[in-house]
């Protein structure tokens, strides 16, 4: 391991440790206490997460994509961001058919999925009630998105599924003098040597169910960001 990598590695694990025991947003930490305690009778027999959610994927990531946050019953049951839900169903599809994943589904920690020059991460680290965090949550959670933004040096392109997303990235990460993009579903922008940015609506089952978002509609988004990076 490279002197580098080795100090990337050593860089996330300190950064998944605070945001594992971060509780900084009271309503966010009982919800997810509760929903873990509670269940679904479909998911009785797991022990759930019901923790704050650190992203994954590989160090030296080449593409960021940045969620919303954990699913009720995805993620935060799982452990692991897009996972165990139909938007990571979603998500992994489309990374795998790109190349970017080494498999097309997500459905806990001990899958075998591995990611290949990308990284998954959220805007929100616990799932909020109904899909809804407060500006104070996102706030709350916008330096562990620094932070990540800062270790993962190789990101060229970033994708944000979702309002929400693309406004804490804009917000949060880039810089005051850039000029302020607007969210559309396939958007996409440079900014000279920052990393090129790319939006999408974000494919929960509001979006994909209603036909607001289709099958075709996503995969565009990665085949062009695909086509850019290559």
């Amino acid at each position: 391991m490279t002197e580098l990598a080795e100090r990337r590695k050593t860089a996330f694990e300190a950064l998944r440790n605070r945001i594992i025991s971060c509780r900084k947003c009271p309503r966010l930490i009982d919800y997810i206490s509760r929903v873990s305690n509670e269940k679904v009778r479909r998911y009785s027999e797991w022990s759930y997460w019901g923790r704050p959610l650190p992203g994954f994927g590989d160090s030296e990531a080449r593409l960021l994509v940045i969620g919303l946050a954990p699913a009720a019953h995805g993620g935060n049951r799982t452990g692991r961001m897009f996972t165990g839900d139909s938007s990571g169903d979603w998500l992994m599809r489309a990374l795998h058919e790109t190349g970017f994943a080494n498999q097309s589904e997500s459905v806990s920690v001990d899958d075998g999925l591995r990611l290949r020059s990308a990284y998954v991460t959220a805007a929100v680290r616990c799932a909020p009630p109904g899909n809804k965090p407060l500006a104070e949550e996102i706030m709350n959670c916008s330096e562990y998105l620094r932070e990540e933004a800062r270790i993962l040096t190789e990101v060229e392109t970033v994708l944000t599924l979702g309002r929400i997303a693309f406004d804490a990235y804009v917000r949060y990460i880039l810089p005051k003098t850039v000029q302020r993009p607007r969210f559309m579903h396939g958007g996409h922008y440079e900014f000279g040597d920052l990393p090129s940015l790319f939006t999408s609506y974000h494919p929960s089952r509001q979006n994909t169910q209603t036909g607001r978002l289709t099958w075709e509609m996503w995969m565009e988004v990665f085949k062009r960001i695909k086509q850019i990076m290559a």
